[in-house]
Formats: structure tokens, C-alpha cells, sequence
């Protein structure tokens, strides 16, 4: 007797149509767990930009003054901010190493603050607030701190030294950025004339190498952005993150048009420098430096909108145009000096990205005092324009 066999099974022909159809759910559910994913990141460096304001507050309640940007120690034997040294700091700290105890960073500001024997050699013996900021032997220049970076950026390890995606604002010049009113200690210049300089160019709310308080800050503290987001660099050629370097251009010409670095870029990826275009060098990428009070490290300013191109005059200690960038999408966070963290668009109005910036000297739209050329995205960058801003943010 023949017993039939009754067992059933799936076909070859149904077993890819299943898998067919699993393969569209995965593809249609892909772009929303990414998107929920950055959604996240920036959720998380939102929260990294408001423990920072926090932090400047109860900085300023303490010592009632902001950070400095551009302070420290010196070798007195030296002459110039930029000269290596393990004997000081040459001034050349950014703001964010004195934050560094209002961060719940003390470790580290106990490490700076105090002599440090970083291996045991006599090389290896450094005073307070340690050595000049290119030294690789020190270990806090070279310590990253999770709270000063933002999740969607990937950048990491060398050649940067320890990355920050969080930079002071200095306003909406790029005249004195670099310099301040000490003029890097340079020589055979008139002090009084470097202040005036500073005095007319140094608009935003942190000024290298002098101190500034909430008082200083004229046109409202939910009015004035304190700092800004920036991408690190790469190493792609980002026209955001390194500077291309230009010997044709002379510090006027950029200073009386910030967007002098445009024909640069490479017309078949618009964020990129053309391919045979010089650049900076390795190590000088956006970011790559926290402790540095350097423009492209850790500073700022409100001349180009939101993740438009960096760029300088060869020497860039002259002009720095350095707008705020990030690997979010259509922007870049920025933080109002009363604490607030705003999302600004890639499209927010910027005015006239080719009229020239303020500075000592100069004349109608460019004379000191005058209304910021840059619209709403320039008044926001400075402290005491007196500009009327009638759109929320």
C-alpha cells in the first residue's frame, strides 16, 4: 500500500518574491533610520553647544568677563605670538581652555593650570598654562575633549591635534581677526594705531587678545551670536574646512571683497577647491587645534553665510573670511550670547557677500561704526551695530 506524501514547501519562485519584497521594505526603511540617526547627532551637538553656553555664563559670573580668546603666558625672551617655545603659551590660547573647568572638564584644566611633567625627561618639564601650542609633546594640546565635538562630524586623529567643532564669533570683519589690538606682537608699529584698528574692525562679541564682558554687548544678548559650529577638515579639499592660498591676492582686495576666493572653486564640485589649487598646509585644517586661538581653529565671524568657503589673504594673519560650517544638512547651529541655540539656514539673508568689510579707513559702507553690510547675518554677528532685527530666528 502507497501512502501519498502530503508535505508543502515553498517554491523556488516564492522564495524570491519574499526576499524581493523584504529588499523594497529595507530600501524604503533605510533613508528614515538615517535620517533618525542625524536627527539624533544633531539633537546631541545642540545639547554640547547649550552646556557650552552655560558654561560662559557661570564663567562670567565668576570672574565677571567672558574667556579670552588669545591669552596665557610668555617667553620674554621672544618677540613674535607665533615663535615655538616650551618656556609659555605665547598668549595663544583660545577661550575655550579657560571654559574648560565650567565644562565638567577639571581633570584637564588641573593638568594645564599647574607645572607638568608629561614622561619624566628634563625635555618633558612644562610651566603653567604649557608650552607654545604647536608642541606635540604636550599632552593636553593633543586631548580631545567629547564635549567640544559634534557627533555628525567624522573627522579624527592625525593630523589634527584635538578637534573642536565649536568656535568663538568675531563679529562681521575679518580685519584684526587674527591680531586683536596687539598686533601679534609684532614690532615697529604704533600700539594706539593697532588699538584703533581693533577698536573699529573687532565687532563681535570675543576679541583676540582682550578681554570683553555681557556689558560690552550693546544690541541684546538674545540678539548677538557668541559662537559658532564649524566643520573640521578632512583632508578632501572642503573649501569650508582649508584654506586655499593665493599669492595673487593682496590683504585689500579681500578685505574689500570677502568672496574674492570664489573663482577658486572647482565649478564641478561646487564645495571643493579647484584640484591643482594650493592649499594650507596638513595640519592647518578648520578645527584642528581647541587650545589654539587661531582664526581657522577655533574662531568665527559673520561675513560669508553658513558653509560657504574659508579663505585668507597668503599671510592670514592679515584678513580671515571664516564663516560657520557643519556636516548637518542646509546649516550650522549657532549660540545667542543669553544662552539659546538657533539652527541657521544656509539661506539666511546675508546682504552683500562681495561689498567690502569695516575696518580703520575705510569709507562709505566700510567706515567704522557703519551699519553691517551683511544683513541680518551680519547683525547678528555684531555686539553693538545697533541694527534693528525684526525676524526671529
Amino acid at each position: 500500500m502507497t501512502v501519498a506524501n502530503n508535505r508543502r514547501a515553498f517554491t523556488l519562485v516564492e522564495l524570491l518574491v519574499v526576499i524581493a519584497i523584504i529588499g523594497v521594505l529595507v530600501g524604503l526603511l533605510l533613508p528614515a533610520v538615517q535620517a533618525a540617526r542625524e536627527a539624533a547627532r544633531r539633537m546631541s551637538c545642540s545639547n554640547n553647544f547649550k552646556q557650552i553656553g552655560l558654561a560662559l555664563h557661570n564663567y562670567h559670573s565668576a570672574y565677571k568677563q567672558l574667556p579670552q580668546q588669545g591669552t596665557g603666558t610668555s617667553d620674554v625672551s621672544l618677540k613674535r605670538s607665533f615663535n615655538s617655545t616650551t618656556q609659555g603659551n605665547m598668549l595663544q590660547l583660545s577661550m575655550l581652555v579657560g571654559l574648560t573647568p565650567f565644562m565638567e572638564q577639571q581633570a584637564i584644566w588641573e593638568v594645564i593650570s599647574n607645572p607638568y611633567n608629561d614622561g619624566g625627561s628634563p625635555a618633558n618639564v612644562f610651566p603653567a598654562m604649557g608650552p607654545s601650542l604647536d608642541n606635540t609633546d604636550y599632552s593636553p594640546w593633543l586631548t580631545e575633549l567629547p564635549a567640544l565635538r559634534c557627533p555628525s562630524d567624522p573627522g579624527k586623529n592625525l593630523p589634527a591635534f584635538a578637534r573642536t567643532n565649536y568656535a568663538a564669533c568675531t563679529g562681521d570683519s575679518g580685519d584684526r581677526l587674527a591680531d586683536g589690538p596687539t598686533n601679534g606682537g609684532r614690532v615697529n608699529q604704533n600700539p594706539f594705531t593697532r588699538e584703533e584698528e581693533s577698536r573699529a574692525a573687532s565687532r563681535g562679541v570675543f576679541i583676540t587678545y582682550k578681554r570683553t564682558k555681557f556689558r560690552d554687548i550693546l544690541d541684546g544678548l538674545a540678539n548677538t551670536i557668541i559662537m559658532g559650529e564649524i566643520a573640521t577638515d578632512l583632508g578632501d579639499r572642503d573649501a569650508r574646512t582649508i584654506i586655499a592660498k593665493s599669492p595673487g591676492f593682496d590683504g585689500d582686495a579681500l578685505r574689500d571683497n570677502p568672496s574674492s576666493c570664489k573663482p577658486l572653486i572647482d565649478s564641478a564640485r561646487p564645495q571643493f577647491w579647484k584640484p591643482l589649487q594650493n592649499t594650507q598646509g596638513a595640519v592647518d585644517g578648520r578645527g584642528y587645534r581647541w587650545a589654539f586661538c587661531s582664526g581657522m581653529y577655533s574662531a568665527m565671524n559673520t561675513i560669508l553665510p553658513p558653509n560657504s568657503e574659508v579663505c585668507s589673504h597668503n599671510n592670514t594673519r592679515l584678513i580671515q573670511i571664516a564663516p560657520p560650517s557643519s556636516r548637518h544638512q542646509g546649516g550650522c547651529h549657532i549660540l545667542m550670547s543669553d544662552g539659546a541655540v538657533k539652527f541657521v539656514t544656509d539661506s539666511i539673508e546675508a546682504g552683500n557677500s562681495t561689498a567690502g568689510v569695516v575696518y580703520l579707513g575705510g569709507s562709505n559702507g566700510q567706515a567704522p561704526g557703519s551699519r553691517s553690510p551683511y544683513g541680518l547675518w551680519g547683525s547678528l554677528g555684531s555686539r553693538a551695530g545697533k541694527e534693528v532685527i525684526q525676524e526671529e530666528l
